[in-house]
């Protein structure tokens, strides 16, 4: 059962969530319910696109759940059901907790299910800088004028910038209230906001070429100002015009940190547990062995102040930690909630992600690769002859094989600078070969998002061009 809300009513909005977590677990509990678990999620998100200074998009909305799960029997052979709705009146209510209850008893029973040991159970004490009340208090004219003036300022930086693909502004906040059988019981806000601009420049002899930039922070005070959002998303998409295609060769590959990232992202992939207890990953049975060049440390994070995957508490109310992934590396361990944990006979390393339905997977906190020791500047002065990656495309990754494929477009390197576009070329090797193969890292780390890298130099790679 499955139920979704845009609105929220003034009578539900002063529900205590809290306690109504804590009674929705109760009253599943005497339904039959061995072990139960409620989720409640709301929240408020706003968006508006701006195209050559006209309010193309504007939208607002707000939402509502509540997600229950339920344990049949005892520890090792448990059966279990997940439920979820919108309608917090006492029928909803009480048809979620029978239809989960009446779901359990058809399901099959489970060896590895039931929720995290009771002592394992906690949150991240102190504030962690999550919530602002300024996101949701801007009006939306001045929402709308961020949009605006980002566009603006992207449009004026040169005569060849003449469309645009539009300026954005977004804000959004979040409330996470989480109850189970065992005694947790927990809550935390969250607050976004961003700015953007994609505008769109033409080359004096033909074909056109967008590119963009963002800003994003749990709170206006951080953002970026428009103008130089603006200004950085006009410069980006200038050094695209005119591109060429390279001809096939083999070359060192700089990934730019907006695209880097992806990596830091396939190596989530590869050490995420419900891949390895599955065999689907080409890091299975590889704990404690060299996967990665020795300047290679990966690391999730969700416990650091301010950023955009911290939070006090995982999907199954386990505190939120520090994992190191790779070390120097070597594979230092698995991201595991407390089923894939079973299931490999290790512990939960806190990673546990839960929506309103369905049953927790793997989620990262904050996931980045460790800032190396040089500048951009020298990383690129060491690359005679390269390709500096600023856009890929498809996704073309086998976690399998680690076979590796993906279009790209950027920027081609000669004697340590930039010298001009590249577009419709392929960039190809095996992932497993590629992180064995990073040559250098910079010094450039910055979160923009959960996922973050530093400019990276891979060797061994192929470019498919003409």
């Amino acid at each position: 059962m499955t139920l979704t809300a845009t609105s929220l009513s003034t009578a539900a909005s002063k529900t205590d969530l809290q306690q109504l977590a804590v009674d929705v677990v109760e009253r599943a509990l005497r339904a039959g319910a061995t072990e139960a678990e409620a989720v409640i999620r709301e929240g408020d998100e706003f968006s508006t696109v701006v195209r050559l200074g006209q309010v193309e998009t504007l939208k607002e909305s707000g939402a509502r759940g509540i997600g229950l799960r339920v344990f049949l029997g005892s520890p090792g052979s448990f059966r279990t059901a997940n439920t979820s709705t919108s309608d917090f009146s006492e029928a909803g209510l009480a048809h979620l907790i029978s239809g989960a209850i009446d779901l359990a008893r058809v399901t099959s029973e489970d060896p590895f299910a039931g929720l995290p040991e009771r002592e394992a159970m906690g949150e991240i004490a102190g504030d962690l800088d999550l919530f602002y009340e300024d996101v949701y208090g801007l009006p939306t004219s001045q929402r709308i004028d961020y949009a605006r003036r980002a566009e603006a300022a992207a449009l004026a930086a040169d005569p060849r910038l003449t469309k645009s693909d539009g300026g954005s502004f977004d804000a959004a906040t979040g409330h996470r209230i989480m109850a189970n059988s065992r005694g947790f019981v927990g809550e935390y806000r969250r607050s976004y906001c961003s700015i953007s601009a994609m505008p769109i420049a033409e080359a004096e002899q033909g074909g056109m070429q967008r590119d963009y930039w963002f800003s994003s922070a749990r709170t206006l005070a951080r953002l970026d100002s428009p103008e130089s959002v603006g200004a950085e998303a006009a410069r980006r998409t200038l050094r695209r015009l005119n591109g060429r295609r390279v001809a096939t060769q083999q070359v060192p590959i700089v990934f730019a940190p907006e695209v880097a990232r992806s990596l830091i992202g396939n190596v989530f992939e590869a050490a995420n547990g419900d891949s390895i207890y599955r065999s689907a990953s080409f890091w299975t049975g590889q704990l404690g062995q060299q996967v990665a060049s020795k300047n290679v440390t990966v690391i999730d994070d969700g416990t650091l102040p301010g950023l955009f995957g911290t939070a006090p508490f995982d999907g199954e109310g386990l505190p939120t930690r520090r994992t190191v992934i790779v070390e120097n590396g070597v594979l230092k361990n698995y991201l595991l909630n407390t089923y894939t944990g079973r299931k490999l006979n290790m512990p939960s390393t806190g990673n546990a992600s839960r929506a309103l339905a369905g049953t927790p997977g793997i989620g990262g906190g904050n996931l980045f690769l460790q800032n190396g020791t040089i500048s951009v500047q020298q990383l690129l002065a060491d690359v005679k002859t390269g390709f500096y990656v600023t856009e890929m495309m498809g996704f073309g990754v086998n976690m399998v094989t680690g076979d590796y494929s993906r279009g790209a477009a950027g920027l081609w390197i000669e004697n340590g600078e930039l010298a001009f576009a590249v577009e419709e070329v392929t960039i190809a090797g095996n992932l497993k070969e590629m992180l064995n193969h990073v040559t250098a890292i910079a010094n450039d780390l910055e979160f923009r998002g959960a996922v973050a890298s530093p400019t990276v130099r891979i060797d061994g790679m192929t470019i498919a061009g003409k």
